[in-house]
């Protein structure tokens, strides 16, 4: 018997059931719906301006993630992660660890209910 006749009596029959999809694949079908894409939008900006924050004070401060993590009594790869964190959406920092990032750059944390 070939390959090619194994595989056919092997194969199962369709069942109906919906595709599995990647994670990027159902974020990118629930991005089509006009209501979930602004919601998405709304909470990228508010992550995105905390991290255009933190990044625009390291810079003002003229520190490196190591001085950063020095002086908060971590490693150079834990202050990358948070930034890259931050950029990512994929967690968000404690503000016990942003009121020590802050600390670091000489400034304070403070949170606005609008």
């Amino acid at each position: 018997m070939n390959t090619k006749t194994v595989k056919a009596k092997t194969a199962r029959p369709q069942t109906g059931k919906a595709k599995t999809l990647t994670h990027e694949q159902m974020v990118a079908k629930m991005l089509k719906d006009p209501a979930v894409r602004a919601e998405h939008e709304r909470l990228n900006r508010e992550e995105f301006a905390i991290l255009d924050e933190i990044l625009a004070a390291r810079r003002e401060a003229g520190l490196t993630q190591a001085q950063i993590a020095e002086r908060m009594g971590t490693k150079a790869p834990a202050i990358a992660r948070l930034e890259s964190a931050l950029a990512s959406g994929k967690h968000s920092p404690s503000l016990s660890t942003l009121r020590k990032y802050a600390a670091a750059l000489g400034k304070r944390v403070e949170v606005h209910l609008v």
